[in-house]
Formats: C-alpha cells, sequence, structure tokens
C-alpha cells in the first residue's frame, strides 16, 4: 500500500516567493525549518518557489534532480507549465519545485478578470510589483493542481500553504479548482503596516483611526491589500507570526487569525560547542582589522564590538535610535572601553573602499584621506540617511572618541571583497547586538544573536521580545527588552545607550554567564518546539476541508479518470524524426572542417573542389556545401574516397586552407569588436538584406585576409530576408523561408561542461535569453544571437525571426538585443576589445550596456565611465537622409530601458539626452544615431560626400560650431576582390599583380599592371563573362516558378531575343523611390530607339528588392515588369526576380555598363558600382555615393553631382534625357567602334583604366588600412592610455571638464586692450593685432581657446571661410590677456565674430567637449578691389578687417580699423 495513504496530510505543499531565492527573512524561516519538515513529512513536503534565475546560470540554492516525479514532470510539460524539479541546498534538502511563471504573462488580463468575478480581487491598479509575483503565485496553484490530480486520490488530504500576499493568487485559484485541498495563508507582515511604518506615521497608537482603503489609495497599494485580504478570507486557516501582527490583521484585513505560528530557528547552523571560542576569535579579528584599516591606526585589542544588522529601513529596523544612543555613549566620560560599532546593512554601494584594501593589505604604510566610516563606496553618500546621521551627532571616528562607527553597505556572503566572511561567521565574533526595531513582525536577528551566544537588545515592537516575555519565564541577562511604543524613541536611545555602558564594566564570568543564557533563551525558539504551531495549522485547515466535502456533491470534486478509463483512452503515438547524419570516410573528413568555415566561399580551388563532388547537386543546394554534403550517398562518398584525383585535390585545397588559418595565431591583443545588423557573407546565409550587410560581410572576409583582428557581433534570423516572387502582373510576392540551422555555417557555442552558452535581457515583466552561435569567416569569428527557443516566450522567439522585420516595437527589441545583448555574448565568452565599432545606428546600445559595465563593475562614476566608452566607440553612419536613421518614441523606450537610468546613476532625462537634441520636446524622438554619435569618440560616413551630408545631419548635436567643422569625416566603402572578382580576372591578375597582392599586403599601383595584358584577353574575358551572364538568365527563365510572371510564349521570345554579343547593362540594387529607377522608363519611344538600334543595339537588365512595407518601391518593380513585356522590349529589358548575392556576382561580372541614378545625394556610398568595376565594368552614375570620388572621364560616365532643378519632376526629366543621350551617343558607339581585328580599342582602354584606377582605390583592403589608420591605431593608443593607472586619465578629464562646466557662464569680457587708432583706416600691406581680456574665474588662460572666425555667404548657407586663433599672452589673477596679428588673402563679404570654447591636449577633437560661447557679432564688412569696406552691421565692439587685391600676385593682407 502506498504509504502516502497514512499520512495526514498526504502531500503538504509550501508556496513562497523565497524558496530558491533569497530575498528577506522568509527565506530564513522557511530555509531553516526544512529539517524539521523533512523528518516529519518526507519527501511529502514540496516546496515552490519562482524560477527568477531561469536559464542564464545556475542558482546556486538549487540541485536538479532528473528522478523525481519523472512521469508528472511530463505531464506538466504537455499542459504548458514550465518548471524544474529537484532539492533545496539547505539542511535537510527538502524537495523543491521552481515554477516559471512568465508564460502567463501573456495571459495576465484573463488571469485577473476571473479572479475579479470569483473573489472581487482588484488588480486594476497593480504595476509589476504586483503582476509578477500575483502571477507566480497564479503558476504556483496551476502546478499543484495538476500535481494533486495526478499523484493523488479524492480521500487522499492535501495542504497547501502559501506565505505572504505574492502567493495568495495561487490559493484563491486553488479554492475553487480543488476544494479538497486545505488552503492555510500566513501573512509576515500586513501590506499597510509595512506602508504606514515605512512612511513614518504612527501605527500602533494610531492604528484603530486608520481606514484600510484610504490608506492603501494613499500608498498607491490597493492590488496588494486586496489580493492579501482575499487570500486571508478565503483560507482554511489563517496565521501570521506574532501577536503584534495579529492585531494588524484584525484591524487591515478585517479577519482575525486562526493561530499565531511563530518562527523559529535550527541549530545546524550554529558553531559546535567545541568550535564556538576558534569562529568568535575569527570574526572578531576580522572586525578588529577592517577597524584598524578604516581608521588608519590601531584600536584596542580589547575593545567593545556590537553591532545593528538587517534590511535597511532606517525606521523601522531602529538604525536611527541604535546611531542617537552611540552619540550619547561617545558622550560618556567614563568609558571603560573602546566601542566599536558596525552598522552591517545592506545598500547601494560601487565596490569596496580602495583605500582600506590597501591599509588591510599593508597596514605599516596605511595611507590616510579616505572614509573613516565606510567599507564600501555609497552610491550617493551625501544623502544617505545613515551617514548623514552620524555627522550630524559628531561622531567622528577621531582619537578622541570613544565610540567608533562604521558603515558596511554590502551583503556578507563572502564574497563581498572586504571581509570576505558569511554574515554568521562575523556575528559569532561580535560582543553585543543592538536591535531596537519600530516595526518589526517578528525579528530573525536577535534570534540569531542569542543562538551565537552573542547578548542583544530588542524591543517590546518585535515578535519575538514579546515571545520572549511570554514564554520564558526566567530571567534573561542574555536579551535586553525595552519597551518601545510610538514617539518614545529618544528614550529608547537612552535605555540602549545605558545597557552598553553597563555591559563594558561587567567582567568576564558575568559575560560568560550572559552568553549561556543567550544560547539558552534561543531554545524555546527551535523548531524542534515551534513546528507544532504549524501542524496546528494544517490540522485546521484540515478540518474545514472535511466539512467542506461533506456538502459538496461528488462531481464537483474533478476526480481523476479510473484506470479503467485510462486503458481505454490510449494518446496517438508520437512520432519522431530521425536524421541520419552523412558518415563522411576518414579520408575526406577535411571536407567537413572546410564545409564549416566560409573560408570557401571566396576561394575558388574550395568552390571547385565541392563542385566536383556533384555538379548537378552542387547548384540545387544553391552552392552551400553543407547541405551538399548531406544529400551525398554513401555509395559516391566511397567513389570519391578511391577517386586519387579528387583526394589529391582534397589534400591540396585542405593544406591551403590550413595554411592560412594558421595565420590567425598572429591575430594578437584586443582587436576590434565589430557589430553590425546584417552580413552579406554567402547566399547560404540567409542575415542579410543589402549593401549595408554586404559591406559587413566583405569587412569581415577582408579582416580575414589581412590579419587584422575583429570579433564581429549580429543576429541569426530564422527566416532572414524574404524571398521574391512576381506575379503575372509584376506584383512583388514576399515569401519567408525558416532557415534549417543545422543546414548553415553556424555553430552552437557551449562552455566547457557543453551547455549552450545564453545571455539574457531583462524586458517588461519578464527575461528573455538569446543563444549565441557563431560562424567561422576565415580567421575571423562572428558571434550570432537568436531568441527563437523554447526558454521565451512566443512573442519573443520572434524577435529574431526577420531581418528589419516586425513593428518599431520589434525592431526596438532586435537593437536591444544587438546592442545590449552582444556586449553581454562577448563577456560571457572572455572577449575583450580596444575599440568598439558600430556599423549604422542599430548597434549603439553597446554604449549603454558599456557604460553599465564600468559603473556596476569598475566603480566608475557616469562621467568617468562616458570617457572611457567613447574614447573606445566608432560609428559608422550609412544612411544619408535624416528620415532614415531609426527613432523611438520615449514611451516606447521607458517601457523597456528605463531601468538603465538607475544602473547607469543618472535621470531619465538625462538618459534621453543621449538620443535627443532637445529633451523637452515631446515630439522628438530618441535617435539611434544622435545615441551612436554622443557615445562614440569618432563618427565617420561611407563616403567623401556622405561624409559632408552627414555633418549636415548632426550639426544639431553641436550647435556651437558650423557642419563644416564638425569631426564628422569618411572612409569610403570598398569591395573585397577575391568575393566579386570573377574567377577569370583573378588568374590574370593574381599572377600579374605580385605576392603581396595574393597576401593582401600590396600598393594599389600593382593595378596598374592590368595594361599588360594585351587587349584581345581583355575582349574575351569579359565575352565570356557576358556569355556566362546570358546562360545563366535564360537557364532561370527555363524555370517555370521563377518565370512564372511570364507566358511561355513571351519566354520563348525573349530567350530567341537576349543575346550574348551586344552591349549589356545592368541596374541592379534595392527598390527605394530615391534609387530613380524609373528614370530610363520615361521616355520610351527614346528607350525603343536604344534598345532596337540596329547599328549599336542594347539590352538592359534588371533586379532588385522592395521592402515589404515600400509599396512605392514595389510600384517600380511592376512597372519595369510592365514594359518588358511590351513587344518592343520583350527580350530587351529583362528583370530578374529574387535578386541575392548568387545573382549580383554574376549581373557585375557578366554585365559592360553598371546603371546607377538616385536622387543627389542620397546615395551614401554605393558599393555594386565598386563590384563591377572588380571586373572592368564600367560605371555610368550620378555623380553621388563613391562615384564622386572614383570618376574618372576615362573610365565611366556621369551626371553632374549639381541639381539643375528644385522641383524633382523636372530634374527627373532632365537626367532621364541625359541618360539617353550619353547611351545613345557616346557609350554605344565606343562599344562598337571596332577595328579590323574585332576589337574596339577605345573600350578596352576604358576597361583597362577602370580597373587600374576605379578598381584599385574601392576595394575593402584600402579601406580596412583607412579605417586602422585614421581610427583603430589611434583609437585604441588613447583608450589605453585612458584605462591606464586606474583610469587615471578619465577621472582626469571628468575633473576638468566638471571645473570648466562650473566656471563657463561666468567667463565674460573684460574689455578690448586696442592699439591707439582711432577712426582711421590703418595703412594696407601691414600686420596689426588686436586683445581681448577675459574673466576666466578658476580657470587658466590655456584652458581657454579663443579664435576669429570669418564666415561667408554660399549657396544660401552660411559657411566658414577662415578661422585664427588668438594667442594667451598673460594672466593676472582670473584675468587673461589673448592677443591676435591677423592677415588675410581673398577679398569679399564677411561676416565676422569671436568664439571661445575648452581647451585640453586630453581632448581628441573639440566636439568632445563642445561648450562654446560667442563673445560679440564683430561685423560684416564688404571688401572691393579699392580698399574702401562697407560697414553692413557691427556689434557693440568689433574688429574691422581690411581685405586686399593685388593684381600684381603679391598676397593680400588685412589691415584693421579699430573703433
Amino acid at each position: 500500500m502506498d504509504s502516502n495513504k497514512l499520512k495526514n496530510p498526504a502531500y503538504l505543499f509550501e508556496v513562497s516567493w523565497e524558496v530558491c531565492n533569497k530575498v528577506g527573512g522568509i527565506h530564513t524561516v522557511i530555509s531553516t525549518k526544512a529539517l524539521n519538515m523533512v523528518k516529519e513529512y518526507s519527501n511529502s513536503h514540496i516546496l515552490i518557489g519562482p524560477d527568477v534565475w531561469r536559464y542564464t546560470e545556475q542558482n546556486p540554492e538549487f540541485i536538479d534532480d532528473q528522478r523525481l516525479f519523472r512521469s508528472w514532470r511530463q505531464r506538466a510539460v504537455q499542459e504548458g507549465l514550465r518548471i524544474k524539479v529537484g532539492r533545496w541546498n539547505v539542511a535537510g534538502e527538502p524537495i523543491v519545485i521552481l515554477v516559471d511563471f512568465s508564460t502567463f504573462i501573456t495571459q495576465k488580463d484573463e488571469i485577473f478578470a476571473s479572479f475579479w468575478e470569483k473573489y472581487k480581487l482588484d488588480s486594476i491598479s497593480g504595476q509589476w510589483d504586483y503582476i509578477e509575483p500575483a502571477l507566480f503565485g497564479y503558476a504556483a496553484g496551476k502546478v499543484i493542481e495538476s500535481f494533486v490530480r495526478f499523484n493523488s486520490s479524492l480521500r487522499q488530504r492535501i495542504v497547501a500553504q502559501f506565505h505572504e500576499w505574492m502567493t495568495g493568487a495561487g490559493l484563491l485559484y486553488l479554492k475553487d479548482a480543488l476544494p479538497q485541498v486545505g488552503c492555510v495563508f500566513t501573512t509576515h507582515a500586513t501590506v499597510l503596516g509595512r506602508c504606514v511604518a515605512g512612511n513614518n506615521l504612527p501605527l500602533y497608537g494610531e492604528m484603530k483611526n486608520y481606514v484600510p482603503e484610504e490608506l492603501a489609495r494613499r500608498f498607491n497599494v490597493v492590488s496588494k491589500q486586496s489580493l492579501e485580504k482575499a487570500a486571508a478570507h478565503n483560507a482554511d486557516c489563517f496565521t501570521t507570526v506574532s501577536d503584534i501582527t495579529a492585531a494588524e490583521c484584525a484591524h487591515f484585513l478585517e479577519k482575525k487569525v486562526d493561530i499565531v505560528t511563530p518562527n523559529g530557528f535550527e541549530n545546524v547552523f550554529t558553531p559546535k560547542e567545541e568550535e564556538w571560542e576558534n569562529k568568535r576569535q575569527a570574526g572578531r579579528e576580522k572586525f578588529l582589522q577592517v577597524a584598524q584599516a578604516l581608521l588608519g591606526r590601531p584600536v584596542a585589542e580589547d575593545a567593545l564590538i556590537l553591532g545593528i544588522s538587517g534590511r535597511y529601513e532606517f525606521k523601522n529596523k531602529g538604525i536611527d535610535v541604535f546611531i542617537e544612543a552611540m552619540g550619547r555613549l561617545n558622550q560618556e566620560n567614563h568609558l571603560k572601553k573602546e566601542v566599536l560599532a558596525f552598522i552591517l546593512v545592506p545598500a547601494g554601494h560601487s565596490g569596496p573602499n580602495r583605500e582600506l584594501l590597501h591599509n588591510m593589505e599593508q597596514p605599516y604604510q596605511a595611507i590616510a584621506g579616505g572614509s573613516l566610516y565606510l567599507s564600501h563606496y555609497l552610491m550617493d553618500e551625501a544623502n544617505d540617511p545613515v551617514m548623514n546621521r552620524i555627522k550630524a551627532l559628531k561622531l567622528r571616528n577621531s582619537d578622541d572618541d570613544k565610540v567608533k562607527i562604521f558603515f558596511v553597505p554590502s551583503y556578507l556572503n563572502g564574497n563581498d571583497g572586504v571581509f570576505n566572511m558569511p554574515y554568521y561567521d562575523l556575528l559569532v565574533g561580535m560582543d553585543l547586538t543592538v536591535f531596537p526595531s519600530y516595526y518589526e513582525p517578528w525579528g530573525y536577528t536577535p534570534l540569531e544573536s542569542l543562538a551565537f551566544k552573542v547578548p542583544t537588545l530588542t524591543t517590546t515592537l518585535a515578535g519575538f521580545g514579546l515571545w520572549v516575555k511570554e514564554h520564558y519565564n526566567m530571567n534573561h541577562p542574555g536579551i535586553e527588552i525595552i519597551r518601545r511604543e510610538d514617539g518614545d524613541a529618544d528614550g529608547v536611545a537612552t535605555a540602549i545607550a545605558k545597557w552598553v555602558r553597563n555591559y563594558v564594566a561587567v567582567d568576564g564570568a558575568e559575560v560568560e554567564q550572559d552568553r549561556m543564557n543567550a544560547k539558552d533563551v534561543s531554545r524555546i525558539a527551535l523548531w524542534d518546539n515551534l513546528v507544532t504551531y504549524y501542524k496546528q495549522a494544517y490540522n485546521i485547515a484540515l478540518e474545514r476541508v472535511n466539512n467542506r466535502l461533506k456538502e459538496l456533491p461528488m462531481s464537483d470534486l474533478n476526480q481523476n479518470v479510473s484506470f479503467i478509463e485510462k486503458q481505454l483512452t490510449v494518446n496517438n503515438p508520437s512520432w519522431v524524426s530521425v536524421m541520419i547524419h552523412r558518415s563522411i570516410p576518414e579520408k575526406l573528413m577535411a571536407l567537413e572542417e572546410i564545409s564549416k568555415n566560409l573560408w570557401w566561399c571566396w576561394h575558388e580551388e574550395a568552390r571547385e573542389l565541392f563542385r566536383m563532388i556533384d555538379v548537378d547537386k552542387w547548384r540545387e543546394c544553391g552552392h552551400n556545401p553543407i547541405v551538399l554534403l548531406d544529400s551525398i550517398s554513401l555509395n559516391r562518398y566511397k567513389q570519391l574516397e578511391n577517386d586519387a584525383a579528387f583526394v589529391k585535390k582534397l589534400d591540396e585545397v585542405y593544406r591551403h586552407f590550413q595554411e592560412y588559418m594558421s595565420g590567425k595565431e598572429k591575430m594578437s591583443g584586443d582587436g576590434v569588436a565589430y557589430f553590425s545588423m546584417e552580413y552579406g557573407l554567402h547566399t547560404s546565409l540567409k542575415i542579410y538584406s543589402g549593401g549595408l550587410g554586404i559591406l559587413a560581410g566583405d569587412y569581415l572576409k577582408e579582416a580575414s585576409d589581412k590579419g587584422t583582428k575583429i570579433t564581429a557581433v549580429g543576429l541569426l534570423y530564422r527566416y532572414g530576408y524574404f524571398t521574391q516572387k512576381l506575379s503575372a502582373t509584376g506584383e512583388q510576392e514576399a515569401e519567408y523561408e525558416a532557415q534549417d540551422f543545422m543546414k548553415i555555417a553556424v555553430s552552437p557555442v557551449r562552455d566547457e561542461q557543453g551547455n549552450w552558452q545564453l545571455i539574457s535581457l531583462v524586458f517588461p515583466g519578464r527575461n528573455v535569453y538569446a543563444r549565441i552561435w557563431r560562424v567561422d569567416v576565415g580567421r575571423i569569428e562572428l558571434y550570432l544571437l537568436d531568441t527563437d527557443f523554447e526558454d521565451n516566450l512566443p512573442e519573443d522567439r520572434t524577435i529574431t525571426h526577420h531581418l528589419y522585420g516586425g513593428d518599431w516595437e520589434n525592431r526596438l527589441k532586435q537593437e536591444l538585443l544587438l546592442g545590449c545583448g552582444g556586449i553581454q555574448a562577448l563577456r560571457k565568452l572572455g572577449i575583450d576589445a580596444s575599440i568598439y565599432h558600430c556599423n549604422e545606428g542599430h548597434a549603439a546600445f553597446t554604449g549603454l550596456e558599456r557604460l553599465k559595465e564600468y559603473i556596476t563593475e569598475q566603480h566608475l562614476s557616469f562621467a568617468e565611465a562616458l570617457e572611457v566608452v567613447r574614447s573606445s566607440s566608432l560609428f559608422t553612419t550609412h544612411t544619408p537622409v535624416p528620415a532614415g536613421h531609426d527613432a523611438f518614441s520615449e514611451n516606447m523606450l521607458r517601457t523597456y530601458i528605463s531601468h538603465y537610468a538607475d544602473r547607469l546613476t543618472i535621470s531619465w532625462e538625462q538618459l534621453l539626452g543621449l538620443g535627443k537634441i532637445n529633451v523637452a520636446d515631446p515630439n522628438e524622438k530618441f535617435s539611434m544615431s544622435f545615441l551612436a554619435a554622443n557615445m562614440a569618440q569618432e563618427v565617420n560616413g561611407v563616403s567623401w560626400l556622405h561624409g559632408e551630408v552627414s555633418k549636415d545631419i548632426f550639426k544639431g548635436m553641436w550647435p556651437g560650431y558650423m557642419p563644416e567643422e564638425l569631426h564628422v569625416s569618411y572612409v569610403t566603402n570598398g569591395v573585397h576582390y577575391p568575393t566579386w572578382a570573377a574567377p577569370e580576372w583573378k588568374k590574370i591578375e593574381e599572377d600579374l599583380f605580385g605576392k603581396d597582392f595574393k597576401e593582401h599586403h600590396y600598393d594599389k599601383k600593382c593595378f596598374e599592371k592590368i595594361f599588360d595584358v594585351p587587349d584581345a584577353q581583355i575582349a574575351e574575358v569579359r565575352a565570356e563573362l557576358r556569355k556566362r551572364l546570358i546562360k545563366h538568365i535564360k537557364h532561370l527563365l527555363n524555370d517555370g516558378v521563377a518565370a512564372s510572371y511570364f507566358t511561355p510564349h513571351q519566354v520563348l521570345q525573349i530567350q530567341e531575343n537576349l543575346r550574348d554579343d551586344i552591349l549589356t547593362i545592368g541596374f541592379a540594387r534595392r527598390f527605394a523611390t530615391y534609387k530613380r529607377a524609373h528614370l530610363l522608363f520615361r521616355n520610351l519611344k527614346r528607350l525603343d530607339e536604344i534598345v532596337n538600334n540596329p547599328d549599336h543595339p542594347v539590352q538592359f537588365i534588371f533586379a532588385g528588392k522592395a521592402h515589404p512595407a515600400d509599396k512605392a518601391g514595389q510600384d517600380l518593380i511592376k512597372r519595369i515588369v510592365e514594359v518588358s513585356k511590351y513587344p518592343q522590349f520583350l527580350g530587351k529589358v529583362i528583370f530578374l526576380p529574387n535578386y541575392d548575392m548568387d545573382l549580383a556576382k554574376k549581373l557585375v561580372q557578366g554585365v559592360d555598363i553598371w546603371l546607377n541614378t538616385p536622387t543627389r545625394p542620397q546615395e551614401a556610398s554605393g558599393t555594386s558600382g565598386e563590384k563591377a568595376a572588380m571586373n572592368g565594368v564600367m560605371h555610368f552614375s550620378v555623380l553621388d555615393g563613391w562615384w564622386v570620388e572614383g570618376y574618372r572621364p576615362d573610365a565611366g560616365w556621369m551626371l553632374p553631382m549639381k541639381r539643375t532643378f528644385e522641383n524633382q519632376a523636372m530634374q527627373d526629366e532632365l537626367d532621364s534625357e541625359m541618360v539617353y543621350n550619353i547611351i545613345d551617343d557616346e557609350i554605344a558607339p565606343c562599344f562598337y567602334d571596332k577595328d579590323s581585328t574585332g576589337l574596339s580599342p577605345r573600350w578596352i582602354k576604358t576597361i583597362k583604366n577602370t580597373i587600374a584606377y576605379v578598381a584599385s582605390n574601392f576595394t575593402t583592403n584600402r579601406m580596412l588600412e583607412d579605417y586602422e589608420k585614421q581610427y583603430y591605431i589611434p583609437m585604441s593608443g588613447r583608450y589605453h592610455k585612458m584605462i591606464a593607472d586606474n583610469y587615471a586619465m578619465a577621472t582626469e578629464i571628468t575633473e576638468w571638464k566638471n571645473k570648466v562646466s562650473r566656471e563657463w557662464d561666468n567667463i565674460e569680457l573684460v574689455g578690448l586692450n586696442l592699439p591707439n587708432r582711432s577712426k582711421q583706416i590703418i595703412a594696407l600691406g601691414k600686420s596689426y593685432y588686436g586683445e581681448v581680456k577675459l574673466e576666466l574665474g578658476e580657470l587658466d588662460m590655456h584652458e581657454v581657446g579663443v579664435e576669429l572666425v570669418a564666415a561667408e555667404q554660399k549657396d544660401g548657407k552660411l559657411v566658414i571661410r577662415e578661422k585664427h586663433d588668438f594667442t594667451p599672452v598673460s594672466q593676472e589673477g582670473s584675468v587673461a590677456m589673448y592677443r591676435i596679428d591677423v592677415t588675410a588673402d581673398a577679398p569679399g563679404l564677411l561676416m565676422l565674430s569671436i568664439r571661445i570654447y575648452p581647451k585640453s591636449r586630453l581632448l581628441p577633437h573639440r566636439q568632445d567637449f563642445a561648450l562654446v560661447k560667442w563673445l560679440y557679432k564683430v561685423g560684416i564688412i564688404q571688401i572691393n578691389r579699392r580698399n574702401r569696406p562697407k560697414i553692413l552691421l557691427f556689434g557693440r565692439f568689433f574688429f574691422l578687417f581690411l581685405f586686399t587685391w593685388r593684381d600684381s600676385g603679391c598676397r593680400a593682407g588685412w589691415s584693421v580699423l579699430f573703433l
């Protein structure tokens, strides 16, 4: 027979928020009671707590046990319950079920609505501090219901005890779902009692005058109070821990308790008698060591050590009274011993006191000047109640003070950094403890003291104090119980001081007696004696269950299905899919290794190797070697194993791969951490959409080739970007195909124990987890994060479903994952970097996460941390229009990152200021690009023109400077030559360009050797690549699905009309309206004449995707498809679907001209044209993006950079006509201008010029070198200086900036010391000077720069023509004199003004500390050749500078008129 049937109750569940989750005193109650409960109930006693640790790290208090309740666990999973079953790592090791309640968050409205209907539970005003625990209680109730239904019969009696209001929802759920369960509700302190006492209101004397509902509304705890009250009224037995709290319950909850269940203690935690003295000495010595190190001088060996501990509730725990008592004791003249008073109360701190640690390590070389009180630095010492009270009472810890007081604001868990001993090991070392609580429902701290033989003091307002008075009927010198009431704190302080003073005078024998009595008193509160009260409570509950069941019909009891019914209810078979994995012969195992490193995708020999395995399957699998190897039969593997030629080829390729990878060992140092939302590495890895991703992928490949240490971070998308299909009418249809992560080159990152490495982010009411994957890109490691797995809620699993998919909230989640999660991933893997490079603003949250690291782990201030983060951060923007930069509303941000303000120790407004220009403007959104720019020392665009455009976009961030002055610079994008150059070109050029070219360390002049290649060979390569492209297009048209937008008849005509021997122009890119793909179709008559010209025909090939949300872009595609079906254009204008890397490669290699027609200046860079140039394909484009720098008249064609019309329609019409004319009059005639050999010398010369002079300048090799020289190397040097000597430079800069900021508004113009010239023009051709006097306050003259700024109007904008610095000459006190000596070299109309700015050798550039003050508008002057200045505008003081023009060529001079 089941032994459970003999027990009463059969199962006893105990539910608390503090099971395996140390928060407060209830944790101690339940954990110490566990041993007795296990002795009494064995495995029938089951504790239930929240799984707050989930999967981020191992809960140190939880021991997983897969054997427990195995059958039921499977049922629980089927029911949607996420649980862990194991044991609690405390004495007795009771069974524990940890519940992940986050799955119920999405159902919270329905859950709370049902509680309202059944119990009138008011949850409407509950915030997350109510919702989370309430949902935990509900989930615990569901777990108990599931367990009981599975494991017990109707005759068995079950008890479930719920601790505190946080679990009350579970009781309410069970009361309805399982009436056969007896529910016990225990409150340890009422919600309203805590609120009243915590807000310094009188509680005990005034309790009867408080109206509970009014109090709940006043303190905004309506929902908590409602849940607590409902649980109390619906419990089968209602208990509390003391008579004091029972009185609260009767009034605030309008429910009297059934029984008081006092809290006990377990002796197993206390040292054995033979160990006690050694333990005491160790604890005492640690206190003396810390005290001596803080004071910087010895303390008395016989000093009295006393302390107070507990939560930081200044009044409730009597901390205020304790400090007051110490103040009075310090005034005593006849204290016989030195008193060392320790306040052991956890508070917000930023790490151990460094001076203290030094003094502890080197006591004979102690340094003074640090805090005399604090073991750890407080976050906000100036506003800390303890510190303010200590100072108010003049407790100076000086030699003259008899009482020395110390504040330890850290949890004493054994690794606090100072004591490094657990609290109990320190407690035993004290002589006395004092706990003069005002609000203490029970009071574990005095009980613990007694158990460790430490005499203690408490009050009659502590439950434990009352318990001793009532249940220990003898004299108790080991515990002093002082009467305390409302408003008598003064008398309590006096009594404490008197008690300590008397204790100082007692002799050793009496002290020993007191200690023994303390231990004796503690025994009345041992669980051995007190657990009986709990048994009584359970009996009360079961008795009421018995009565209730008698009144209920059997149909209401939800009985288990009998075994007869069960055998007739057979579940469906659960089929498991089994993958038969490939079994590669040992001789061919190198294939496996090569396939998992994307090195193969830009090394032709490796691609050829896979092609040799099975050319048809290689094509079918999309050139994915992992899929290829999975599809090969065992027979084919055996054939390859015996194919000597294949094995030889494999050995050769593998040897080259190993030689290449050996270079990874030389990539030492911290390197660069590179963050990007997308990476275009190969078609098989769908984590890219367009140019940004392709650029990032090329960059990693180049870093691998060049040996630059970069660690990349991104996201792994389940569906990636969409697959494009076209309807018969040309409508774009987006299909998302899920990636099988086992079929692509990604690998899980695991720890040493084989566990998958995870990171977690705090989202509203839950944690979101991400798995870490690794992609090997040659020698570079790319780490990707993915949330699509069962640990997350359904709505969080979709975060990494689609690249740029979902709404703006999902975009914010993705960017938090990339930025904050990306930094966490690097740290989890032990990776640090010298530079953090954000490739676009999506990753800007990296800055916030890194700030948090430095503040919480390195204990820097926000300003210091900001200096360190900025010094090592680079932001590359790719967006040329303001609307393209991601921005989020304040409400959305507040939902997800409001907690960061506290972690960064700044206000919410200051946090918003990092991403907004005007924080007060509610309509301005939080810009990710502004955040990135504020977090980065350097900002760059991706071409020269884009750099200039970006300056204009970001100018609002630094209003004291003109756009052209900003530090925003540029590095023009490049492309990865080995990826994009056709094999035919690579064969020619690698043989020709030299060894350095192969090793990616070369001078770009080597490209000029292309001129040594015979014209015929150039023409032959170009013709072959064109043929390959046309063949590929015809092959695509044979695919009925891909070409379904054409009729079969149209397909036949296209096949016939497409030619591989005529001028072919390509246009392929993202279809956005600013790309102006429609430009070619404005005049169809002209287009008809061009494509059907009998002497020089032209064909156009289009491809590209429009974002699924971009209807205008999709309409452009539809229009092109429509035109391409016109009879005159069929096969001469064609649109190819599903533009991806594979198709892009064929296009840029196979066309003759690459056409680009963006709206000026909205092309940031435009790397597709650079890819074409690598293949000798000429570029024809608007002068925008990279083409502004790349264009040469002998190597391509252009449309002008400047607009002719403001009206865009008119500009489009003009540009389209220019396109027609240039193609018809210049490009086509050049292509067809062939000599007797059939070659066009002019065309081939243009091809060679393109390779030699264009392609050479736009490789990622040049691009990476630019980043290294401009940013990585100098920034890395500055970063290492910044962090050296414990961040000394960061501290120095922060202090200097604070000083300048304090004085800045006080800087004033004192006067102008001018030459003795008045109202006359100074002779021309001479130099003259001016002097400015400034009142600088506490600043030095070298800390303030003064400059003359001369600006002029250009194209309707005010731009700076020249600037001249004043030289600091002298300083008397706070007044500094600056002098300027000026000359000029050009006439014109100028506006002049004087600007001052902070100046320091420590600043990387002026925008790093962009304080600016314009002193005066000096004037506007007109200079003409006759040297007659015309004053247009002037201020109170000004310089009038005269410009001269000399036809003889002599240099112009400035003359000065002082008025």
